[in-house]
């Protein structure tokens, strides 16, 4: 009797909320106008109230989990190749960092001379931001990472599989972080795979006039899969609400074990390479002429002759008489030529010398008159 009544109760009794057709109700959740002139944060809001229109309907039995913890990470579009020089803007962005010096124990140290960030592993790096005047109501500071040489700029920079494995954060990923700021918010570019972070800018408080964010990168610049030795360039960029840039700066970042260490170093290579004086450029020589060539026929004569007096030759003579002999003779020799040379000298030595403009007549010879 009751199983009766109760299946004559079910047939008799309509459905509350006719749900006539599964189109007409996604008609009246989604607009038909999706693909029009709607914004997108329009959709995807009128997407996530889906589950609560089902539940008004009976579709879903299911209470939504409201202790879920959803990731920050969502999508930006930026360009392939970002803009590196530094940029002002109309409120004077500037950046100022701590001044430390270059000992080993520092953790974070910063390079005026080469516009260089020296930093250790996962440390907080303390980078105060100044404006000359007060930005639109919803701007922020956004920080991105990318490779300085130009055959790299085109990769996303990211962390190395070691350290991003041992990570449990949802954005693990990402290489810059911000440390204390619970309102940051990290993006990726579903096109160039760039990541980037950005947090609200604040106004200073009573008695400063900079606002201080704190960066940590979490990897070092030697890790293999990641940087891999690259070197990398941050950009920090101050952003209306729409995304339009208001100013830019870029340094460069090194992350390594010893910072100290490591600037110094490199500041001083740096100064040796400005203070070496450049090369001078190679001046041609001037060829010299050729030298007469009958200039050069008298005198080889003259030195060749004169070389045949004095070359000394070698005779190897068998026997001793035969030596002795030989020997008498090349003294005499020697003897007749010493006696010829002295000779000449005093027939030079009697000859008058003639008056100038006059030459002296030799034997057999006749003057111009005769």
């Amino acid at each position: 009797m009751e199983a009766q009544s109760l299946d004559s109760l079910q047939l008799s009794q309509n459905l509350p909320l006719s749900q006539d057709s599964f189109q007409e109700l996604w008609q009246t959740v989604v607009p038909p106008m999706i693909y029009g002139v709607e914004e997108p944060m329009d959709i995807l809001v009128r997407v996530s109230q889906l589950p609560e229109m089902f539940d008004v309907y009976g579709l879903s039995s299911e209470t939504p989990n409201t202790d879920a913890v959803t990731p920050s990470v969502t999508t930006v579009a930026s360009s392939t190749v970002p803009v590196t020089t530094d940029y002002p803007g109309d409120y004077d962005f500037q950046l100022r960092f701590e001044k430390s010096g270059t000992a080993k124990s520092v953790t974070s140290t910063y390079s005026e001379l080469i516009n260089k960030l020296y930093c250790q592993l996962a440390k907080t790096n303390p980078i105060a931001v100044a404006v000359s005047s007060e930005p639109p109501q919803g701007a922020a500071i956004r920080a991105t990472a990318i490779y300085k040489k130009t055959e790299h700029v085109a990769e996303a920079v990211r962390r190395c599989p070691h350290h991003q494995n041992e990570d449990a954060e949802n954005h693990r990923s990402h290489l810059i972080r911000v440390d204390g700021n619970q309102r940051a918010q990290y993006f990726e570019d579903e096109h160039t795979k760039r990541q980037s972070v950005t947090v609200p800018y604040e106004h200073p408080q009573t008695g400063s006039k900079m606002t201080t964010i704190l960066l940590k990168f979490m990897c070092n610049s030697s890790c293999m899969g990641g940087m891999n030795r690259r070197p990398i360039l941050t950009i920090l960029t101050l952003e209306s609400a729409d995304g339009q840039i208001l100013g830019r700066r870029c340094f460069e970042v090194r992350v390594c074990a010893c910072p100290g260490r490591d600037r110094k170093t490199e500041e001083e290579n740096h100064s040796k390479s400005q203070s070496e004086p450049k090369p001078k450029p190679i001046k041609k020589r001037k060829s010299t002429p050729a030298p007469d060539s009958t200039s050069v026929k008298k005198t080889k004569a003259v030195s060749s002759a004169d070389e045949e007096d004095k070359e000394v030759f070698v005779l190897h003579v068998r026997g001793r008489k035969n030596f002795e002999i030989l020997k008498k003779v090349n003294e005499g020799l020697e003897l007749v030529d010493k006696e010829n040379k002295v000779k000449a000298k005093v027939i030079k030595q009697e000859l008058p010398q003639p008056s100038s403009g006059k030459r002296l007549l030799q034997r057999g010879e006749r003057s111009d008159s005769d």
